[in-house]
């Protein structure tokens, strides 16, 4: 079988940052494939499930509420690696153009002090899997080591 694009990334070299993963053509549009990268694979812990969880929840409510974007979200979930999302949007863009929503994104996480959206047992397959103060923790360490002062090298795939 042919390795898939993902796993032909050097991830000994991957930072932190926002990259496009894919962009795939979608009838007359596309879809985008952004990889949010929290952790630098395999040289630091991953995050932890509750946290994963609780970003999942977090993360999709808040990008799907965004007035600018929340009609080009397709999708916001858990990289299996733990190390990071997956951000699905329709149309064709770069990273750079991503910053400040993400960068609000991990703001709004970093601060949220209130009832994580769908973790009740009607919501939710697994609502006692979830942990807030962790995913502040990893969303501030995210937005003040990367996103407020993200470069180039934060932007594009490592050669």
């Amino acid at each position: 079988m042919d390795k898939i694009p993902s796993f032909t990334i050097d991830h000994n070299k991957l930072l932190r940052g926002i990259y496009v993963s894919r962009i795939d053509e979608v009838g007359n549009d596309y879809v985008t494939t952004y990889d949010i990268r929290m952790k630098e694979p395999n040289r630091e812990p991953v995050v932890d499930v509750p946290a994963l969880h609780t970003i999942e929840h977090l993360g999709a409510t808040f990008l799907r509420n965004d007035t600018e974007w929340k009609d080009e979200v397709v999708y916001f979930g858990p990289m299996g690696c733990r190390t990071g999302f997956y951000l699905l949007m329709k149309g064709k863009r770069e990273s750079a153009e991503l910053v400040d929503l993400i960068t609000n994104l991990f703001r709004f996480m970093s601060e949220f002090d209130d009832d994580i959206p769908g973790a009740a047992a009607k919501d939710c397959g697994n609502y006692l899997s979830h942990n807030l103060t962790m995913t502040r923790w990893e969303s501030r360490k995210f937005l003040h080591e990367v996103l407020e002062n993200i470069g180039e090298q934060n932007l594009r795939y490592p050669d």
